[in-house]
């Protein structure tokens, strides 16, 4: 592990909480039926493992994984609406090492109510998924979720941009109904200039929307990319872009200090993703990235934005 030289430990941008409650929500919707017959069902058809029914332990099964890979803390997302509570269950129990998400559907009509209850009890991360809950980023009602940011200093706006694929719902059969007509970052524009206090991440680089989130991060100083998973959108890209040239990219327009380095790991078995840091870290090799550089990437610069200090 090179990047166990690092000074400080890293600080994961991005990581699914899949915890029980998780499943329990999705099997619900592929079964109409959420007994733990089901449940082991989807399980099996996942390949996963069963997480521990109290979220504060399976966040302890997740602290051991990370130490393991010299992580010292991670935001972690409610990949589901209505799995807020087992993140905030894991924040209680770990405060110092879980920054909290949670996925919102700001057309729901008690959207204000879950953001005021979440922030509340020390949520960092509103998740908005424009292309899955078909919404433009300009409607007044995601436009009422941000004041609600803003009025809490040191709350972020995590916005999906480009290509949305959920695995998990392709394996369980269940529909992705997504419209990525939606999803271009380029309508997060407005949004991040009226409101300069609050910082938003556009995750995956833009996950095909690149040159779109080049452009909407170079106008906009509030806005951050999170360079989880294996960015397969590159494949579609022109030119034969490779993963050193969208950083080269990325590190010309925006910086070292907007870069927010993220495994998009999500469960067990297989446990925290290292092949995203090591390709990354291979990157930061070929572009003599400073150790600096690399350590405000990995870590210093989640911890500035969530307020928290080291792990």
């Amino acid at each position: 592990m090179p990047y166990s030289r690092l000074p400080r430990p890293i600080a994961d941008a991005h990581l699914h909480f899949f915890s029980y409650n998780y499943f329990r929500l999705l099997t619900a919707e592929r079964a109409g039926d959420a007994g733990d017959a089901e449940i082991q069902r989807t399980l099996e058809i996942l390949g996963w493992e069963l997480p521990d029914h109290s979220p504060a332990l399976f966040a302890e099964r997740w602290l051991l994984e990370m130490e393991r890979h010299h992580v010292g803390q991670a935001a972690l997302m409610a990949s589901i609406p209505g799995d807020e509570d087992s993140v905030a269950e894991a924040m209680v129990a770990f405060p110092s090492r879980f920054f909290g998400y949670f996925f919102l559907n700001p057309l729901v009509d008690d959207a204000p109510a879950i953001v005021r209850r979440n922030l509340a009890r020390g949520m960092k991360g509103i998740c908005l998924l424009p292309a899955m809950h078909r919404f433009w980023l300009r409607e007044p009602r995601v436009d009422a979720v941000v004041r609600l940011a803003a009025e809490a200093p040191g709350t972020v706006v995590f916005v999906h941009c480009g290509l949305l694929a959920v695995g998990v719902r392709g394996k369980l059969g269940l529909p992705s109904n997504f419209d990525m007509s939606y999803s271009n970052p380029i309508d997060l524009h407005a949004l991040a200039l009226r409101y300069p206090a609050v910082n938003f991440i556009v995750p995956h680089f833009g996950a095909g929307y690149f040159r779109e989130a080049l452009l909407l991060g170079s106008i906009c100083p509030n806005v951050y990319f999170d360079t989880s998973s294996p960015n397969s959108w590159i494949r579609y890209q022109e030119s034969n872009l490779s993963l050193a040239d969208v950083f080269r990219k990325a590190l010309d327009v925006v910086g070292p200090r907007r870069l927010l380095f993220g495994s998009n790991s999500t469960g067990f078995p297989k446990g925290w993703d290292s092949t995203i840091l090591e390709a990354q870290w291979q990157v930061f090799d070929e572009l003599d990235v400073s150790m600096e550089d690399r350590q405000a990437i990995l870590g210093d610069n989640l911890r500035r934005l969530m307020g928290a200090p080291e792990a």
